[in-house]
């Protein structure tokens, strides 16, 4: 999803008192070709366009009359969780530029543009999505769906995941398949219809998280791999965790992310017969393993085909070897999908971000 909001909207902000002539000196000076009338608050009054401007001069309103004379008072607005091809959409269907982003308050967070969202990153990195699980543990919602296949909001879980990854720039996708692999296969074919390549890394067995790795093509570059766990859930920006492995210069990059534990009891501290403290309820933060990885040629090339392996293994034996494995902390939006309260609860965001 696309969320970088342009950096130089805050200039075409006026308040209602303005005048038109006011919103001309800034349709002239500013590139956004938009006017925002907001409130004290930030939140969203109306907008003016260079034609708001000129139907108001023509109905013989002054340069010196408010802006409020000839402001759109129900401007398209959208959320700022909404995904680029919706805004891309929604923009060539209203046929207009530029859509102010709001939550759900009104307040203005940035703007969006139909000329900066299709023009599409490109990344020479390809991705491999994990989708060949049983999904036992979400069952019986799995007994006739692969659990990736299950749908969150409108859209199964995978195909989130793609559009993230075509968002980001990716256009060569791989996905691993085992468990009702024809109806992974059946519903993305070739990928033409997110504008990504998509192929299929056939598992005849159980090949783990790793082990599907074995199965890619001898040419798919030198780039470092992107690896991800095809029941994840995340905001997390792909770009920037490939930079940031690409900076540490090590094979292996984990995504991690911060869980917390609270022990339901008072922790009692004691040295021999003696109680120093107690501690009640205390809470303990760990970083777990978020199933998100950046993996180097060179560690795949040692990943024996067709044998299963987790990538719970490969991060074990980089460690005995004193190899480096790089931690990159996601603070942004997380959910492993993996039991029905989770499941459930992915549910709950979609709907909830749908009216943010």
């Amino acid at each position: 999803m696309n969320n970088e909001l342009q950096p130089d909207w805050a200039k075409t902000v006026l308040d209602p008192t303005a005048t038109i002539a006011d919103a001309v000196q800034v349709l002239n000076d500013a590139s956004l070709r938009l006017v925002l009338v907001l409130d004290q608050q930030k939140k969203i009054l109306g907008t003016v366009t260079d034609g708001d401007v000129r139907r108001g001069l023509i109905q013989q309103l002054g340069m010196s009359a408010p802006v409020s004379a000839i402001m759109n008072r129900k401007p398209v607005t959208v959320n700022s969780r909404m995904g680029r091809n919706s805004m891309i959409q929604l923009m060539r269907e209203k046929d207009i530029l530029q859509l102010p982003v709001v939550k759900s308050d009104g307040t203005v967070v940035g703007v969006e543009f139909l000329q900066s969202l299709t023009v599409r990153p490109t990344v020479q990195n390809v991705a491999v999505l994990m989708a060949g699980g049983f999904g036992r543990r979400l069952q019986p919602l799995t007994e006739t769906t692969p659990k990736p296949m299950l749908k969150v909001g409108s859209k199964p879980i995978l195909e989130i995941i793609v559009d993230q990854l075509a968002d980001s720039g990716f256009r060569k996708i791989y996905i691993s398949v085992f468990y009702k692999a024809g109806l992974v296969q059946e519903y993305f074919g070739r990928g033409e219809k997110w504008g990504v390549e998509i192929d299929y890394l056939v598992e005849e067995s159980p090949l783990g998280t790793a082990g599907a790795l074995s199965l890619l093509p001898d040419d798919i570059g030198a780039y470092p791999v992107l690896v991800m766990n095809g029941d994840i859930l995340t905001r997390v920006d792909f770009s920037k965790l490939i930079k940031f492995h690409e900076e540490q210069r090590c094979g292996l990059t984990v995504g991690v992310r911060e869980y917390d534990f609270q022990v339901p009891y008072g922790v009692i501290s004691v040295e021999e017969n003696r109680i120093l403290e107690i501690a009640e309820k205390p809470v303990h933060t760990f970083f777990v393993n978020a199933g998100i990885y950046v993996v180097d040629q060179g560690l795949i090339d040692r990943i024996n085909r067709h044998s299963r392996r987790d990538m719970t293994e490969v991060i074990e034996k980089q460690l005995s070897s004193n190899q480096s494995v790089n931690a990159f902390p996601i603070h942004e939006y997380w959910m492993d999908i993996g039991m029905i309260e989770q499941y459930e609860q992915a549910n709950w965001d979609i709907r909830n971000e749908a009216n943010d």
